[in-house]
């Protein structure tokens, strides 16, 4: 009987406890960020016992980091200017130590970054909101590569309805820049709310859009498989030597074979940014009769000239071999301050050489994700007519 009191008087302690820290940190609570009227955004961060406070984030401009004022209650502010429509990320930086937004619960991984991000509506970063529109499903599915003798992860978006009819779908196949992977497009893309809402809207028809892993030296993402968790680095062996682009035809295989999918070149389209615009360029040249639909975004164009491959062999015929064949879209898009945008300007001379038909597109910035999801709200409507 003394245990049954002394246990119950316990948990009333701890209870009273745990109910007087809750109280406690209900007084600390902030909001951070706190997205205003007038499209300024307030960060916060609780930090009495700093000495310096910074806010780094990708609406700051040049040089990206900005001085947070310290107020007398211990909370450092910093409030913008007001900001366009856009998908933002930002962390803080307390005494040197960069930290995220303990407030803020949404965070997105980058290689091997962790940022928080919020999005400022309004605008352009509309299509990337969930809105009350159907919705598609995105799956996470494991395929075998025969090519590259390995399991490995790969995921995929079904429209809206998928689940529910028997129609057969056309495919976009959406490939990641270096040090990305499977849930790059998925995550820092926004790709499910773009393409819901794109058809929602009825301005890009419902398709299955396929995001493989373009590291075919990895099963999956950083901690998805096998060798368990270890830190993302940028670049891995086989990104850019023409085996993603030689066992490219694993991933149709496995998807034709799987999903309800119209498997015409008319139905087919593919596209990447940086190295996936590069890998989009080698394995659409590659398959000649594989894609009516191509999108290079701020992509690499040439392999270097260590690098030995028949993928890249007799590029030029090769490439004219493919136009000849028939596109019905050939798109580039490029940031005016691209660090690629030579190496594009290059390579349109080539096109123009050879004659072939393409769309280009010159958009503000440089090599970054805000025009990456501007390109495939603007890649998505012209698929598949």
């Amino acid at each position: 009987m003394k245990n049954l009191i002394f246990g119950l008087l316990l948990l009333t302690a701890i209870g009273s406890y745990a109910q007087e820290n809750l109280n406690f940190n209900a007084k600390k609570e902030i909001t951070s960020p706190e997205i205003n009227a007038d499209k300024t955004v307030t960060f916060r961060v609780i930090a009495p016992n700093a000495s310096k406070v910074e806010l780094q984030g990708d609406m700051l401009g040049a040089p990206g980091i900005a001085p947070m004022l310290k107020q007398t209650d211990g909370i450092w502010t910093y409030t913008t200017a007001p900001l366009k429509s856009e998908l933002y990320s930002y962390s803080f930086i307390v005494d040197g130590l960069k930290i995220r937004d303990a407030n803020n619960v949404y965070q997105i991984r980058d290689v091997a970054s962790v940022v928080n991000v919020l999005i400022v509506g309004g605008g352009k970063a509309d299509n990337y909101l969930i809105t009350d529109v159907p919705h598609g499903t995105v799956s996470k599915r494991w395929y075998d590569s025969p090519g590259n003798s390995k399991q490995r992860r790969i995921t995929i978006y079904t429209p809206p309805g998928y689940e529910n009819n028997k129609t057969k779908y056309p495919v976009l196949y959406l490939l990641h820049g270096m040090g990305g992977d499977e849930e790059a497009w998925a995550a820092l893309g926004r790709t499910a709310q773009i393409l819901d809402n794109l058809i929602a809207q009825g301005k890009a028809k419902p398709m299955i859009v396929v995001m493989p892993n373009g590291n075919v030296d990895q099963q999956a993402a950083p901690g998805e498989d096998i060798k368990g968790l270890y830190k993302p680095t940028m670049q891995l062996p086989n990104t850019m030597d023409g085996k993603m682009e030689e066992t490219f035809t694993d991933i149709i295989k496995f998807v034709e074979a799987n999903y309800r999918v119209n498997a015409n070149k008319s139905q087919r389209a593919i596209a990447g940014l940086s190295m996936g615009g590069y890998h989009s360029l080698h394995i659409s040249r590659f398959y000649p009769k594989t894609f009516d639909y191509i999108g290079l975004f701020s992509p690499a164009i040439m392999p270097s000239s260590k690098i030995s491959s028949k993928v890249y062999e007799n590029f030029d015929a090769t490439l004219k071999t493919q136009f000849d064949n028939g596109l019905k879209l050939y798109w580039i898009g490029i940031g005016k301050t691209d660090f690629l945008y030579k190496t594009v300007t290059d390579y349109r001379k080539n096109l123009d050489k050879i004659g072939a038909k393409y769309t280009y597109v010159e958009s503000e910035g440089g090599h970054t994700w805000s025009n990456w999801r501007d390109y495939l709200v603007q890649f998505a409507p012209q698929l598949f007519k």
